[in-house]
């Protein structure tokens, strides 16, 4: 065969993706690859992996409004919202979520990704700064990139350097980006201090309150409006109805002029199929159980609080909750996976968080609070978690309290 002959054979499409196989097991090698793991609708396990801080999506009444909406409505909202997806349905509960919650107004997205990418990239621009916490969400992360700003990123909870990025810029407008509640180790922003610092440069404030909304508040209406600032000119707060509303997809509220930006320009609102009603129908029936029942929220917070302390004294490294997010350290990202799925295996089911996930390169596992928790249940998950735990991650003084 000729060079001729052999430069002619075209090489084989099933070598396109060859790379990956490397990649696969450069991650698999730093214990960081990822597995999918199903679960059955009737799997018998303490559910701690999850953000379903209130038990919500379990209710029967959240359930029952999720299928009366369906009959009603059909499975689909049929169309972006700007087309056919906006039903009364959505209307009505964009109402009562910005009467609850003290904000002028409310916009529902198909998910809380969706509703932070879209108030990002209507509310800053070329002409604009971002500055953010560097713990933000990958959600927010992924708006900042796709603005076209200036991203400026500040040292987790330094409201100094944030400052410093405010007044040195050269930019005409900014906007400052925080979590609430980060969703690692459940850690407040200090809002306050960090309202002052946007007013003192004339910056406008982003505060996702995915972990806070449901939470913290009077009644579970979040940190903004903990802080005062639901209905502040200058702030716009995004959130999840995934996590303490049990159901799905996600919102943006604040001034109406914000809100009303976001209808006229967000691209990932304008053509993106609107929320699907029996989603708005479960988020609304959540609502309302909240308004009628609001000692789930001290709850919620109240399990944390205990799992963290029970597990702290066992020599465990645990995060301090200052919501419904408790993290206990491990040794490695191995490690961490490894835990995660000894517990499974007994019957407690755990988040895993490992880099890149996480900033600081610690891994951990991770344990959602839920209102709905029995004392026997809040037992079970600390005896498992301790029962299982890599050597490592107790203080070596502390080892023997383990198991």
């Amino acid at each position: 065969m000729t060079s001729r002959d052999t430069e002619s054979v075209a090489p084989s499409p099933d070598s396109a993706f060859d790379w990956l196989e490397k990649e696969f097991a450069r991650r698999a090698e730093a214990g960081i690859f990822r597995r999918l793991r199903t679960r059955d609708a009737d799997d018998d396990f303490i559910a701690l992996q999850g953000n379903d801080y209130l038990g919500l999506s379990q209710d029967k009444r959240v359930i029952e409004a999720a299928v009366e909406a369906t009959r009603r409505w059909g499975t689909s909202s049929t169309g972006s919202r700007v087309v056919s997806g906006s039903t009364a349905l959505h209307a009505e509960f964009e109402e009562e979520l910005a009467d609850f919650t003290g904000a002028e107004a409310a916009l529902v997205f198909s998910s809380g990704y969706m509703a932070n990418l879209s108030a990002i990239t209507t509310l800053s621009g070329p002409e604009s700064v971002i500055v953010t916490d560097q713990d933000i969400h990958a959600s927010l992360i992924d708006g900042c990139r796709l603005s076209r700003s200036e991203v400026s990123v500040a040292p987790h909870l330094d409201v100094k350097a944030m400052g410093e990025a405010l007044r040195n810029r050269q930019q005409p407008n900014a906007l400052m980006i925080t979590d609430s509640v980060f969703s690692v180790d459940g850690d407040l922003a200090p809002l306050s201090d960090v309202i002052e610092v946007c007013r003192r440069h004339q910056a406008a404030l982003l505060i996702d309150d995915a972990h806070g909304f449901g939470v913290l508040g009077e009644g579970g209406r979040g940190a903004t409006h903990a802080a005062g600032l639901s209905s502040a000119p200058d702030v716009v707060t995004s959130l999840t109805l995934s996590k303490s509303l049990g159901a799905q997809g996600g919102a943006v509220l604040g001034p109406r002029r914000a809100i009303r930006q976001m209808i006229e320009s967000a691209r990932t609102f304008i053509f993106d199929t609107g929320l699907a009603p029996a989603n708005v129908a479960a988020a609304l029936a959540a609502l309302r159980i909240m308004r009628a029942e609001p000692d789930l929220v001290p709850r919620a917070r109240g399990i944390a609080a205990e799992m963290s302390t029970r597990l702290r004294e066992r020599g465990f490294t645990v995060s301090l909750p200052d919501a419904a997010v408790v993290s206990v350290r491990a040794p490695s990202p191995k490690a961490a996976e490894e835990w995660a799925t000894h517990c499974a295996e007994r019957g407690v089911r755990v988040g895993c968080f490992r880099p890149p996930a996480v900033t600081d390169g610690i891994s951990r596992i991770r344990i959602a609070s839920r209102a709905d928790l029995t004392p026997a249940q809040v037992d079970r998950a600390v005896e498992v978690i301790t029962e299982t735990a890599p050597e490592g991650a107790m203080t070596p003084w502390r080892s023997g309290l383990r198991g």
